[in-house]
């Protein structure tokens, strides 16, 4: 019983810690985000203002930056639930030839490294002569969102019955009422919760975006560019901080609808 006691303290601890070394830089943009203009790099802080708040939300470039992520994120979400979902859909009651090889080119864009992925997307929009901007950061976007939805939604129709739809079809609903009244209803949280989590993924990136954005400068790229104007510091970590706030929130909602286990999320046996 001691040594039970002694190894569950360990990993208590063990897993404190993760949790503190993962989060302390989080929780320092954030203390620097309320922090003074005289004390702005320094460590502690030693005072607290919003102005810096004010002073971020009144710069035309900070307002640019985030109503042009929000645009991208929207539309790639929106393409990503499309075809992720029709995928799926596709995918998961039939066996054919060269299933596993179609399912791993779905799944390889969000196991790629992200240099690679964006290198790769620059090159073939430069083969086709697309010019880098909005619609080819949208495209690199959804190339993995796809796969966040896709995983959401095979999950769901893995465990839902088939027996159902072939009750609605013996019933006499035709193929638009099956779908409307009993696979919809089936799949609406793991599609939400699907593009919930690429909504929160694509605001965010920042690797794919820098070789598709072309002279487009959405959030992630404004952030990096900040790093070479340290007076803007308290203005960037306010951004940030917010950054983390709108991506936090997608990713929590969707932890919300898909906890549950089996009976809402699926565990992939």
């Amino acid at each position: 019983m001691h040594s039970d006691q002694h190894a569950g303290l360990w990993l208590k601890t063990a897993a404190w810690g993760g949790l503190v070394f993962l989060h302390f830089p989080i929780v320092i943009i954030a203390l620097y985000a309320f922090n003074t203009e005289e004390s702005a790099f320094s460590f502690p802080p030693k005072g607290f203002t919003l102005h810096w708040f004010s002073v971020a939300f009144g710069r035309a470039d900070v307002l640019e930056s985030i109503g042009l992520s929000l645009k991208i994120a929207s539309l790639a979400t929106a393409i990503a639930m499309v075809l992720g979902t029709l995928a799926a859909a596709a995918m998961y009651r039939r066996s054919f030839f060269g299933k596993d090889s179609i399912t791993l080119m779905l799944i390889l864009p969000i196991a790629l490294p992200g240099i690679i992925t964006g290198l790769a997307l620059l090159q073939a929009f430069q083969a086709m002569d697309i010019q880098p901007g909005i619609l080819t950061i949208v495209i690199g976007h959804a190339t993995f969102c796809v796969v966040i939805v896709y995983n959401n939604v095979v999950a769901r129709f893995r465990r839902t019955s088939g027996s159902l739809i072939e009750a609605s079809m013996d019933l006499g609903a035709d193929g638009w009422q099956t779908f409307r009244y009993i696979v919809l209803p089936n799949l609406g949280s793991a599609m939400l919760a699907g593009g919930m989590l690429a909504f929160a993924l694509s605001f965010d990136e920042l690797i794919v975006t820098t070789f598709t954005a072309g002279h487009e400068k959405p959030l992630p790229i404004w952030l990096l560019n900040q790093l070479t104007r340290p007076r803007d510091v308290p203005v960037t970590n306010v951004v940030a901080l917010m950054v983390m706030l709108a991506t936090m929130v997608p990713v929590f909602l969707a932890y919300l609808l898909t906890r549950g286990g089996d009976d809402v999320a699926g565990s992939g046996k």
